[in-house]
């Protein structure tokens, strides 16, 4: 009876969004049927093509490399070789082995979870209601790249790393896969002090730079939201980073993304106050010849609503009159 129900789960009810369900059930099947958490998720483990793909970078340049300078290894191809290992007798390679097991259990025992943790999500805990909502922004793809999740495995950055002043503010957090958080760190660790710095960079003088804290609606790390001085409709607010730039194109991607975060958020708390907003428009000014006034970078979200115009079709078309219809 229960070989007939595992079959027909198997053959016609089992529904697969990733590998996980057969490797699970093939572990418990080796396993005399119960097998420990660790145990199935090493079974996971070693299914999934984009780890083995960390590894094998691990293996090509870090590790290969170094054991090949000490003339330890020799690489041909794909494969490495121990140089000598043929004039080796048993006894030689078990004494090789226990000393290398115990070079192992000495390192870990001095640095416990340090060892992996360039391979934690990130330095320090973030919640799995967190990780979870940063990959759904990311539509679970890297945001550097644009590989998706079940090609490359993603992990959870931080912007700016919690050594350089960088917090767990969901502004500060974004989706990368391991390649990209790798080369990332590479390349941007000797200049992410400056990075740091410029974003706290403000002008003297500006309106928006200077603007008073009680007026600030909402906010996150590099941006803040403010209700319009001038709103052309009820709950009409700005969207602004907190760094001085004059526009739009001199944005960083995480300054984009701060924004992006509170535009969504301030739309939802606008319908959750106002049950008759029927949709918005979203515009900046860029440039003096296109009206701005103010030049430190700010993004308009204007609710509408049914009837607030006689004729809505065109949208933001309408800033050069006689082009709104077509």
């Amino acid at each position: 009876m229960i070989f007939t129900q595992l079959f027909d789960f198997v053959v016609n009810r089992m529904r697969m969004s990733h590998v996980y369900q057969p490797v699970m059930i093939m572990t418990l099947l080796r396993n005399g049927g119960a097998a420990s958490i660790t145990d199935i998720a090493k079974s996971i483990l070693g299914n999934d093509q984009s780890q083995i793909e960390y590894y094998e970078k691990i293996t090509r340049d870090m590790v290969g490399r170094v054991l090949s300078n000490h003339k330890i290894v020799e690489k041909d191809g794909k494969t490495f070789r121990l140089i000598g290992y043929q004039d080796l007798d048993q006894n030689q390679i078990m004494q090789l082995n226990v000393i290398c097991q115990q070079k192992l259990d000495d390192y870990l025992d001095a640095r416990g979870e340090k060892v992996w943790q360039h391979r934690r999500l990130s330095s320090g805990y973030i919640s799995g209601t967190l990780r979870y909502e940063v990959l759904k922004k990311s539509a679970f793809h890297c945001e550097l790249c644009g590989v998706a999740a079940d090609i490359r495995a993603l992990e959870v950055d931080h912007i700016i790393p919690r050594n350089l002043g960088g917090s767990d503010d969901p502004s500060n957090l974004q989706a990368l896969c391991y390649s990209c958080n790798a080369m990332k760190r590479d390349r941007d660790s000797e200049n992410l002090t400056l990075v740091r710095e410029s974003y706290a960079h403000r002008e003297s003088g500006c309106l928006f730079c200077e603007i008073p804290k009680e007026r600030v609606v909402s906010e996150n790390e590099l941006a803040y939201t403010v209700n319009d001085g001038f709103p052309v409709t009820p709950f009409h607010c700005l969207v602004l980073p907190k760094r001085h730039i004059p526009d739009y194109f001199g944005l960083s991607r995480p300054e984009l993304k701060a924004c992006d975060d509170l535009l969504r958020q301030m739309k939802a708390s606008v319908i959750s106050n106002d049950s008759t907003v029927t949709g918005f428009n979203i515009g900046m000014n860029s440039g003096a010849d296109a009206g701005q006034t103010i030049f430190h970078c700010h993004i308009h979200l204007i609710p509408r609503r049914l009837g607030d115009v006689p004729n809505p079709r065109g949208g933001i078309r309408h800033m050069i009159p006689e082009k709104g219809y077509y």
